[in-house]
């Protein structure tokens, strides 16, 4: 199976945020943001694998900035490591000043999805290069994001954790 780069799965949505969307204080609903990136996330998983694929957790979401009624609002999401089914996917939100059109990061989230045939079982998926700096960060991350899942989820023992023992030993 061939490799593929992130740039490959590359995703980016843009739109606007409507005043059905915001909370009293007008800025955008969290799940409404959920949403956007999980279609996005969903978009990337599928380029890279050209299979169905499904949500099989969201990891990480860190909503550092509101998001004001009438603001443009950029999702950009790509697959940023591979397993053997699943796939993590980073994701960026960025809104843009509307005077200015100066854009800030505002939002963070990591997905995992699971690519599945037509019955629902898990499937293949092809293995991931990374070519950037920050794609060969995000990709190492993953691992340890992974292995840090499992053992919390008791799939997998401490011990076991090579990337997690190296962050705190020097062997």
């Amino acid at each position: 199976m061939r490799a593929k780069t992130p740039n490959e799965s590359r995703t980016v949505m843009t739109d606007l945020v409507l005043p059905s969307e915001t909370n009293p204080l007008n800025n955008l609903f969290g799940g409404e943001l959920l949403a956007r990136m999980d279609r996005a996330a969903s978009i990337s998983a599928r380029r890279h694998s050209r299979r169905i694929t499904v949500t099989a957790s969201v990891n990480h979401v860190a909503f550092n900035r509101a998001v004001p009624l009438g603001s443009v609002v950029t999702v950009e999401a790509a697959v940023s490591r591979a397993f053997k089914t699943s796939m993590e996917i980073f994701i960026d939100v960025w809104i843009e000043d509307r005077f200015t059109g100066e854009r800030t990061k505002a939002n963070e989230a990591i997905y995992t999805f699971v690519a599945v045939d037509d019955t629902g079982k898990p499937t293949e998926v092809p293995p991931l290069e990374p070519e950037t700096d920050l794609e060969k960060e995000r990709y190492a991350a993953a691992l340890r994001r992974k292995q840090l899942s499992l053992v919390l989820a008791g799939k997998l023992k401490p011990s076991d954790a090579t990337e997690l023992k190296a962050l705190f030993t020097s062997e």
